[in-house]
């Protein structure tokens, strides 16, 4: 992993100026008489998927501590992120995002972080007129809530169909099998866009097996899988299931290449797995493999801090805190209308690219697919949008 440190604190450096800004206006509360802008945050820190959560809500503490040791918004104020513990659960959500709007007057939140939990704040949000910007929740329903609504991360259909492409242009695969998590809408909105993609290039869905979230053991639907004999299986689904599932298939001898979606990505893959996702190839948000500065300085100061390398949510949230700050900074106040406007007009380059949003509230920024070899992840390929 490449460190080059003098040289990208330099980028960042450039990158934070534009977080400088000139005094606040009205609205956000009492805020405007503080020294801090409370920004809210609902990522699962513990739960199912509680690596997701904890490093999506450790990149945003970075973030904000690069902004305020520079300085800070508005002229000084420092940012501060206040996080509700969700625990990925429909139940806890929309408490979550009550609790932040109504006691603690925040002047907007970063999240949720699953689809599912967004789609539930996300009316909430927009009732109140609080800006919601989810960094990773690739739901296409999710900015369709309304104008307060906006995401740092790709849509499904767009991570699906690229790797439909992929699968055809790349690996010249003329057969797709698709293993799907049966009662969980991101897994099966990724399956759907998935195969009608790849049967509008010529390809043939050969099985599609589902399963549910408590199955632990997946050798029915994998001896199907097998006797389709496909060129791909598409395994569409976080790394907590896909993990044991590509360790199952190794056993079983089912020697397809495997293809997935932003959701493997996580330190926990690896030892779920046990070195079967070698070889594998899924879409993302970013690379950790990329030559970018950016990135390699996102890769020094997260590591440095958290012991660990950081995934695809990490990077989504470590520029939404960023597209946040510049968005208040740009309002020049921290009421929630002023903040966003700002943020629909906005321009931004992060971690995971260059990033403006379309009249949906969707961004306009490249897809990376990475594959695993040697246990490190490489850049397979970049489309950009």
């Amino acid at each position: 992993m490449k460190k080059k440190l003098t040289i990208v604190l330099a980028a960042v450096l450039v990158l934070s100026l534009v977080l400088v800004g000139c005094g606040g206006g009205g609205g956000g509360g009492s805020q405007e008489d503080e020294d801090v802008v409370k920004i809210g945050a609902v990522m699962p820190t513990t739960g199912a998927v509680a690596t997701f959560g904890q490093s999506s809500l450790d990149a945003v503490k970075l973030a904000f501590e690069e902004i305020n040791e520079k300085g800070g918004v508005l002229g000084g104020k420092k940012l501060v992120v206040i996080n509700e513990d969700n625990q990925s659960k429909g139940e806890e959500t929309g408490a979550a995002f009550r609790k932040l709007i109504e006691q603690e007057k925040v002047v907007a939140i970063l999240g949720s972080t699953t689809s599912g939990d967004s789609l539930i704040g996300a009316p909430i949000a927009q009732e109140a007129k609080i800006p919601m910007l989810t960094p990773t929740s690739t739901a296409p329903a999710v900015t369709e809530y309304g104008d307060y609504i906006f995401r740092a991360c790709f849509l499904d259909n767009y991570q699906a169909e690229a790797m439909a492409i992929f699968a055809i242009e790349e690996l010249g695969a003329k057969t797709a099998a698709i293993i799907l998590q049966s009662d969980n809408d991101y897994s099966v909105g990724l399956a759907k866009f998935f195969a009608e993609k790849f049967k509008e290039l010529g390809g043939e869905i050969v099985a599609e097996e589902g399963y549910l979230q408590e199955e632990i053991d997946y050798s029915a639907i994998l001896t199907n899988v097998k006797s389709a004999n496909p060129d791909v299986v598409y395994l569409p689904a976080y790394y907590d299931t896909v993990g044991p599932i590509l360790r199952q298939a190794k056993d079983a001898g089912l020697d397809a290449t495997f293809l997935g979606c932003d959701g493997w990505d996580s330190s926990e893959l690896f030892s779920l797995a046990q070195g079967a996702e070698e070889g594998g190839y899924f879409s993302n948000h970013y690379s950790p493999a990329a030559d970018s500065e950016l990135v390699q300085h996102f890769l020094s100061v997260y590591e440095a801090k958290y012991g660990k390398i950081p995934d695809a949510l990490a990077a989504l949230s470590y520029d939404a805190a960023y597209i946040m700050a510049q968005a208040i900074d740009e309002a020049g106040s921290t009421n929630p209308a002023a903040i966003r406007d700002a943020l629909a007009n906005i321009s931004f380059t992060g971690v995971s690219g260059t990033i403006s949003f379309d009249a949906n509230r969707n961004p306009i920024k490249p897809i990376w697919i990475n594959t695993i070899k040697d246990g490190k992840y490489e850049v397979a390929k970049t489309i950009e949008p």
